[in-house]
């Protein structure tokens, strides 16, 4: 038997000044609570009970170690409770892990709305494009895109996120617009390196299977921001997230292309590092962010 269950037994059996009422109430054994007792006094070399046929009393050192012990118990409790509140409890830091682009343009926001709705929390936000080690860093929730590999993580579905070919209203007016995959061989494509396959982009005919064409151009970057920003300049047809597009759609400032050609879309999901015993924090923030991203959110400000 460990210690912290031998005291456990030490206080009951002073409490009770009995090993057969001590045992009843902790469902265990009157043999086993003796010989935890006359373990703990061999270990500790000292008598901490007096036995009789009228019942068990606690020696003087016995007394000392029944108060020393209750402490203890007292701590323990305690200890317990607060962990248990804090598990609960929506409150504290929450310490999220997202892409750079998703994160600036929709999580800060949501986030920020987050904690005017619910002023105990903290939030600590990471941006990296790799995804992060949630254990070894300590992340209690990260947003990833795309399909989940099999893990020992906890996942919650988020929603789609699709992509858009967009291009600046200068360059359509100089170099046409593509009606067909195969015209983009035809065309200065800006590739984001990251997720789209690099040289080749996969469309979906409004009728027919999806086709991957080969696409070249003059600029290629694995930040998003990056890519708008060329695309904006008129340096050639560019695939966005809907999210990064949307204010330079509105704006004026690049313009939807080959709109009936469907885009492969992304899944997204929050992951926390156990399935298991998730915190009320947690879950309450991704409850959250599933009504923020239900439907079409990518339209929407956040």
């Amino acid at each position: 038997m460990d210690r912290v269950n031998a005291i456990q037994v030490f206080i009951r059996v002073v409490e009770t000044c009995s090993f057969s009422k001590a045992a009843a109430e902790l469902g265990i054994t009157q043999p086993t609570a003796t010989k935890a007792i006359a373990a703990t006094e061999e270990r500790l070399g000292v008598r901490l009970l007096h036995r009789s046929t009228r019942g068990v009393t606690p020696t003087e050192v016995g007394t000392q170690y029944y108060e020393r012990c209750k402490a203890i118990e007292r701590a323990i409790d305690e200890a317990e409770n607060q962990a248990s509140q804090v598990h609960r409890g929506a409150g504290g830091l929450l310490r999220i892990s997202t892409s750079v682009a998703f994160g600036r343009r929709v999580l800060v926001p949501l986030a920020l709305g987050y904690m005017q709705d619910n002023p105990g929390v903290h939030i600590d936000i990471s941006f990296d494009d790799r995804y992060a080690d949630l254990v070894e860093q300590g992340m209690d929730v990260a947003i990833r895109m795309g399909q989940m590999a099999d893990s020992s993580l906890g996942a919650r579905y988020l929603g789609s996120n699709p992509w858009v070919m967009v291009a600046s209203r200068p360059y359509i007016d100089q170099h046409g617009e593509p009606e067909v995959p195969g015209d983009l061989a035809q065309h200065a494509c800006i590739v984001y390196s990251s997720v789209q396959g690099d040289d080749r982009w996969r469309l979906t005919p409004p009728a027919g299977a999806a086709v991957s064409a080969p696409v070249k151009g003059p600029f290629r970057s694995n930040n998003l921001s990056a890519v708008l920003a060329a695309a904006r300049a008129g340096l050639g047809l560019a695939i966005l997230p809907w999210y990064v597009a949307r204010e330079s759609l509105a704006s004026d400032a690049v313009r939807v292309v080959m709109a009936d050609h469907g885009l492969p879309a992304q899944e997204m999901h929050a992951v926390y590092p156990s399935p298991k015993l998730v915190p009320q924090k947690v879950t309450r923030y991704i409850d959250h962010l599933q009504q923020a991203l239900a439907g079409d959110w990518w339209l929407r400000a956040p």
